[in-house]
């Protein structure tokens, strides 16, 4: 026997007000991440006086690109733009275990298979509500969850673990280089003034070589978008160590890879020497200060290569990079962890929800 989605959850039809949201409570498909990786501070808020609400323990799905599988289980209260569902659990259903229903692979392909339109297609909201979900108790639906749940603890320890490491090196960054710079830009003796090109290479990405798809025995090598990972391809444009920042479209985000990738041609690829030194730049640089765009920003290769930096003695450049890229191994350890863990809870997940997986007689 199986219910519809329907028969478990509604849509969310509620309004708030923009004037009470910031941009940590607004949520579109810009600042919700791909492969069920949550939210990010959105980069504005919209400019209509109302916009679609939500509340702490609804399930948010972005309905643009279901390939994308962008989807965030709410903590808080908030309002969303149109462009993204709001799934509340009916009474009698585990909200996490909706969550859960709905981050399924199974989810996302139908969904992509129901969407309309081709170039950037949409999930039909009718088609949605008449997806199949095999029928649980309840307490069925929160043993699922929990058994999930488990996974995703530590994936997001990791992710506590890795914001703590960026704020070490941030801080080490700002007690050896930023105080020692007066408010007239005057400089120790042994730095001197010049720009991010006398660091760093700074390249445009590429047109990737096929459309992006999912994670594929044939298609694993990333394919870069201005802010986060849009989808795989089969030949990678780098294969060295890069940072990656947006060209066109999202700006202020950068991406570190140490591994085959292959960067669009809505990115730029920086590569240096002084890897963790040229990353601290470039999370300060003002992006909205050089955008030459007016409907879309651009940031262009010329504008960044000539941003104007300090570059200090190479003696604290060396010590520098020592002591961020211990701390940053570890980061990029956890974030590998994440993504073999994030594996194990998409297979295991689809399991659970299908019923291959008996949780019946389990006791959590």
């Amino acid at each position: 026997m199986k219910y519809k989605l329907s028969d478990i959850c509604e849509y969310v039809k509620e309004k708030t007000y923009v004037a009470g949201l910031n941009r940590n409570t607004y949520i579109s498909t810009e600042n919700m991440l791909p492969n069920k990786c949550g939210i990010t501070q959105a980069s504005s808020l919209p400019v209509q006086e109302q916009t679609q609400s939500f509340s702490a323990n609804d399930v948010l799905v972005s309905n643009i690109r279901p390939y994308f599988k962008k989807i965030w289980y709410a903590v808080f209260d908030g309002g969303c733009s149109n462009d993204v569902l709001v799934f509340r659990a009916k009474e009698g259903v585990n909200s996490r275990f909706l969550y859960y229903v709905l981050a399924d692979d199974t989810f996302f392909e139908y969904s992509m298979a129901t969407s309309k339109g081709t170039k950037m297609p949409r999930g039909d909201k009718k088609a949605i509500m008449e997806y199949e979900v095999p029928v649980f108790s309840y307490k069925e639906q929160v043993n699922i969850a929990s058994i999930l749940a488990v996974i995703d603890k530590k994936i997001e320890a990791n992710i506590k673990i890795n914001k703590n490491l960026s704020q070490q090196v941030s801080s080490i960054y700002q007690a050896w280089f930023e105080q020692y710079i007066p408010f007239n830009g005057i400089c120790p003796d042994s730095w001197k003034q010049g720009t991010l090109g006398d660091i760093a290479v700074i390249m445009s990405g590429k047109r990737p070589p096929m459309k992006s798809v999912e994670k594929t025995n044939a298609a694993v090598i990333p394919l870069v978008g201005a802010a986060s990972v849009m989808g795989f391809t089969t030949e990678a444009n780098h294969t060295d160590k890069i940072l990656v920042i947006g060209r066109v479209g999202t700006h202020g985000v950068v991406q570190r890879f140490n591994s085959p990738c292959w960067t669009s041609d809505n990115t730029l690829v920086i590569t240096s020497n002084l890897y963790e030194y040229t990353y601290q730049i470039l999370q300060r640089i003002d992006y909205h200060a050089i955008n030459r765009g007016s409907t879309q920003p651009l940031i262009t290769q010329g504008d960044i290569n000539k941003a104007a930096i300090h570059i200090p003695n190479n003696v604290i450049l060396e010590k520098f990079e020592i002591f961020a890229s211990q701390l940053m191994a570890q980061y990029e350890a956890n974030l590998l962890e994440n993504s073999k863990l994030a594996e194990l809870r998409n297979a295991l997940l689809t399991k659970l929800i299908s019923g291959e997986l008996d949780v019946s007689a389990i006791d959590i």
